[in-house]
């Protein structure tokens, strides 16, 4: 079997080596338009938990983190002069150009072909039995194929920008300052003895005031935007003691999530996507090396196995890689989102709350306590001291006219009643009445995005009429959420956060986030959280 390569990445190269050492008689070529020492961006980062497979794969990532790489345990969120850590999130990174050698040198020992500075397109490659597209986001592969893969992109609203400075972080480290023009966040880790990747977030309102928008984006790949490196380097001067920034190709972006509906077609040719070819996540949950690793091992496996039938090859590829990556991408939203909106949640929340949203942002309080006890153990302690030593659902919550014993209220099933601790109930209606007295509003989360518009709009309209509450119903736990959100830190309405299949984890972690200030749930959902408890 003859196969190219197209792309000369952490996967490309990752898949070369397997292949071969798979199947020694193989040819595999890798084709790559930039120079063998060329790696755009600063470092790539992995969590403990995901590299299991990888290492069993192949153990040269796990020689390039020891004996090249930085290992730590403890994440620390940073906002308003207050630093906070939670353990339990062991994690590793290594700087990408050291991760390339490495890579490019365990593939040409095991005996693939390395081309460097060569383009590649699918015209080029017709004596291949299988063109294996590992060539990034903006794959011209896919994208000359896009009728038959369907590919699609969303783009964020957040700004971005890669840097790296030489100032070391002692692991993954958020920092978040408000300057004269706005917010911006960096993500910031260490990626070798000298060097920490330094990642910054903002909002384009943000960008804007702050000047940012003026380097020329359509430049070819190269240069660095200059300007921003030196209002970043101002912006965070206390932060990083004073040290510079390093530019690698450092420019403004927006990030894309790319989804494809088939990873693979087998005419007018075979070709197989890889890697962010195919599809693509947040880097806050730091797992786009690690996806196309992992296509990696998938794709040389199913090759392996079925070593005469290549349509049924490239299926069980997709088959095998495809339900990992959609699970990243769907923890991955909610945490592209939080940097969405972040800027609104900096000044809305005590420190140890902002960091417990954060860090809730795509995992319950349940889970999180059993990665990080300690940490979770003071958000509630600070919880508790602020609301006379209750626990979040158990905490009162004053509406004014009536005051809740705590913070769960009976829903019926059609949505139209609430009922708290006293018994008596409260009208959700859907527009302002005719009669006065106490009612609450309802409104029904979109089953999607971009519906949040209409979505925020109508909440708007509601919450002029002067209801006592916003109940969210319908839609996601993400846009359930961000409504929720709205009705609290934006109108100053209390919330009510209906879930038709809540759990007492998820309610706990909704209050103490706060995401909401009420959860609602039927009263056989109330009735067996009390028996579980």
């Amino acid at each position: 079997m003859r196969i190219a390569v197209v792309g000369g990445g952490p996967g490309g190269l990752f898949f070369a080596a397997l292949f071969r050492q798979a199947a020694p008689a193989a040819e595999v070529t890798v084709f790559e338009r930039n120079r063998a020492d060329d790696a755009f961006g600063f470092g790539v980062v992995f969590s403990d938990r995901t590299l299991a497979g990888i290492h069993e794969a192949d153990p040269v990532l796990r020689e390039a983190l020891d004996a090249h790489g930085r290992h730590w345990d403890d994440i620390e969120v940073r906002l308003k002069g207050e630093r906070i850590r939670c353990g339990g999130n062991g994690m590793a990174a290594i700087a990408r150009r050291t991760l390339l050698a490495l890579l490019q040198e365990r593939a040409r020992d095991l005996g693939a072909d390395l081309r460097f500075e060569t383009e590649a397109g699918l015209d080029d490659l017709a004596g291949y039995d299988l063109v294996v597209a590992a060539d990034g986001t903006s794959s011209r592969i896919r994208d000359a194929l896009a009728e038959r893969l369907e590919p699609t992109v969303e783009t964020a609203t957040a700004k971005f920008i890669w840097f790296g400075t030489d100032y070391m972080f002692d692991g993954l480290t958020f920092v978040h300052e408000r300057g004269p023009h706005g917010v911006f966040a960096v993500h910031g880790y260490p990626i070798s003895a000298d060097v920490s990747t330094f990642i910054v977030e903002t909002d384009e309102a943000s960008w804007r005031a702050a000047g940012l928008d003026a380097f020329d984006t359509t430049r070819p790949p190269g240069p660095s935007d200059l300007a921003t490196k030196a209002y970043l380097e101002e912006l965070f001067a206390d932060q990083i003691d004073g040290h510079r920034l390093l530019v690698n190709n450092s420019r403004w972006g927006n990030f894309r999530t790319r989804r494809t509906r088939r990873w693979y077609v087998t005419e007018p040719r075979p070709v197989a996507l890889l890697g962010d070819a195919a599809h693509t996540a947040h880097f806050s949950v730091g797992s786009g090396t690690k996806m196309a690793m992992e296509d990696a091992i998938a794709l040389s496996a199913a090759l392996a196995k079925h070593t005469t039938d290549l349509p049924a090859a490239l299926a069980a590829y997709e088959s095998a890689a495809r339900p990992s990556v959609e699970a990243i991408q769907n923890a991955a939203r909610p945490s592209l989102g939080w940097w969405e909106h972040f800027g609104e949640y900096h000044d809305a929340f005590e420190p140890w709350q902002f960091a417990y949203h954060f860090l809730s942002r795509s995992i319950t309080d349940g889970r999180l306590a059993r990665r990080a006890p300690d940490f979770v153990r003071a958000s509630h302690d600070r919880w508790q001291a602020r609301h006379g030593g209750a626990e979040p659902l158990d905490t009162p919550f004053d509406l004014g006219t009536w005051r809740l014993p705590g913070r769960v209220m009976l829903v019926d099933p059609d949505g139209t009643t609430a009922v708290g601790g006293t018994g008596d109930p409260l009208p959700l209606r859907a527009s302002a009445p005719d009669t006065p007295g106490p009612w609450g509003a309802r409104i029904t989360a979109p089953d999607d995005e971009p519906g949040l518009a209409a979505g925020y709009a109508r909440l708007a309209a509601l919450a002029a009429a002067g209801p006592l509450l916003v109940a969210v119903h319908g839609g996601t736990a993400h846009t359930r959420a961000l409504l929720t959100e709205r009705a609290r830190l934006h109108h100053g309405l209390p919330a009510l956060l209906v879930d038709d299949t809540p759990d007492r984890d998820r309610a706990v972690t909704a209050v103490l986030s706060g995401r909401t200030d009420l959860v609602g749930a039927s009263a056989d959902t109330v009735a067996a959280w009390e028996m579980s408890s």
